[in-house]
């Protein structure tokens, strides 16, 4: 994985630098394309930065100021690129992403014709970056940090790496009254067993950067409620 060379930082990699640095005083954000979807290209944390021992006082900082943002995790990573490769999903759609981080599936989204993209995310650093990577990518999100604040109907919802907390897992039972169309892609847990979500189709997906994690986190799983042809006459 390796940045894109400039010889000039941008102003919005010059700002998430300097929000990354909140939580490591040497971090700096670097501009990747994604290894499943080379086309769509973000924001993250430069690796060179975390190959290393951290201190208490930086494991700390990283446990309050945790930079989720900061990284591709594999769902999304996943979801944008099977978004993409089914733009027939977004054209035309009002698409909400629910717990955006980097909002990759929300340029994604934009990226494959959506009408209009709401991404949604109670860190405000995570709205930055959203707002940032969109302007990479030469589209447009809307950005909000509460659910509440969505007005009018929301043709298709997309959620990735959300479940994990298990905070988040009332969310599931909300999706399907907020949306026409639901699609959850993750690969910290099977929702497999939560009426009314049925799997309907798994593929491999990295963390970028490589956090070296176990390869169960590789195999991200899609997920929606009731429809289970939610892919038919969506191929490109």
């Amino acid at each position: 994985m390796t940045a894109s060379a400039t010889l000039t930082e941008s102003p919005d990699q010059e700002r998430l630098t300097r929000l990354l640095q909140k939580t490591l005083p040497d971090a700096r954000a670097g501009v990747f394309p994604l290894e499943l979807c080379p086309s769509l290209r973000l924001y993250l944390i430069v690796p060179d930065d975390m190959d290393r021992r951290f201190s208490p006082d930086e494991v700390h900082s990283i446990l309050e100021i945790p930079p989720y943002w900061a990284f591709c995790w594999a769902a999304g990573h996943g979801l944008a690129a099977f978004l993409l490769e089914h733009p027939r999903l977004c054209e035309g759609k009002r698409v909400l992403d629910v717990g955006a981080g980097s909002g990759v599936a929300a340029v994604a989204a934009a990226m494959a014709g959506a009408r209009e993209v709401l991404a949604c995310d109670t860190d405000a650093d995570a709205l930055v970056a959203v707002l940032a990577n969109a302007r990479l990518n030469g589209v447009r999100v809307e950005t909000c940090m509460d659910l509440d604040e969505v007005r009018g109907p929301v043709d298709l919802l997309l959620a990735s790496d959300v479940f994990y907390d298990r905070a988040n897992r009332p969310l599931l039972d909300a999706f399907p009254g907020m949306a026409r169309e639901v699609l959850v892609a993750d690969a910290r847990v099977s929702i497999s067993d939560v009426p009314p979500y049925g799997r309907i189709f798994e593929m491999e997906a990295a963390t970028l950067p490589d956090l070296r994690e176990a390869d169960a986190f590789r195999h991200v799983g899609f997920y929606t409620p009731g429809r289970r042809d939610l892919l038919s006459g969506s191929a490109s």
